[in-house]
């Protein structure tokens, strides 16, 4: 039975993935889902679901409950990737690989231990499996996913663990979806913050030229203290001249 870490895991990748290429509809990408490949296979009951799979060249806006490959004109999994548990290690590196290999021919495999943290990978070469070597980052290269592959310590789905995770060819994170929405909600928060202080240099300026440079700095220094440094630096940036006069203005209290 797949922990929570186990579904949370194929659920970051399929989202990732899904990030990566979101420009893109020819892939499909699924996880814990059966492939059938053959009717002896389907006879038998010899069922094969790879936790993370992807094939590239399809429709991937057509809905799949299974991965049936003589519907699929003969399609295997382009990548696979096999999260280990005690019970399934020896399946995974051993039957499991022999069947990539050999039937599917998947160009790329790739293992993860999360008791150990070891992430192995392999690529097909002339029928064979070869060990694919990390980079300077300790990350691995796939190219059908044109990205690489890594190890990444954090949270997802509410859950603190060591997770594989994506990385551009420029190197950069591939976020998931919640990370995007966090970020898009930083942006909005911080451009709604510069439209205030805006707005508050706005009533700075015309207390200035109005009534005078005392009201203006009485009307800075009645603001919160951090967000009041914050509205005199736009100022400062906006009107040094006008800045300058206001932050000179002696406080209540203050000896001349």
């Amino acid at each position: 039975m797949d922990s929570p870490w186990h579904r949370a895991q194929m659920e970051l990748l399929i989202q990732t993935t899904h990030v990566r290429w979101q420009d893109r509809s020819d892939y499909y990408t699924g996880g814990n889902m059966f492939v059938y490949f053959s009717f002896e296979q389907a006879r038998t009951h010899d069922y094969r679901g790879p936790d993370y799979f992807t094939v590239v060249g399809v429709d991937g806006s057509v809905e799949r409950k299974a991965w049936v490959v003589w519907e699929e004109s003969g399609r295997y999994p382009d990548v696979i990737i096999e999260l280990l548990s005690p019970t399934t290690r020896a399946e995974d590196l051993g039957t499991k690989k022999d069947l990539y290999e050999r039937v599917f021919r998947t160009p790329e495999y790739f293992c993860y231990d999360p008791d150990t943290r070891l992430l192995m990978g392999w690529r097909l070469i002339a029928g064979r499996y070869l060990p694919i070597a990390p980079d300077e980052n300790g990350r691995f290269p796939c190219h059908v996913l044109d990205s690489t592959l890594g190890l990444w310590e954090g949270s997802f789905d509410r859950i603190r663990g060591v997770w594989i995770r994506l990385w551009d060819a420029a190197g950069e994170l591939v976020p998931s979806p919640p990370e995007l929405a966090a970020v898009a909600e930083a942006r909005a928060s911080e451009a709604e913050a510069r439209a205030s202080e805006a707005r508050e240099v706005c009533q700075v300026m015309a207390l200035y030229y109005r009534e005078g440079v005392t009201a203006a700095a009485t009307w800075l220094r009645a603001l919160p203290e951090a967000y009041s440094q914050r509205v005199l630096a736009a100022l400062g940036a906006t009107d040094p001249e006008v800045a300058r006069a206001v932050e000179a203005v002696p406080r209540r209290g203050s000896s001349s």
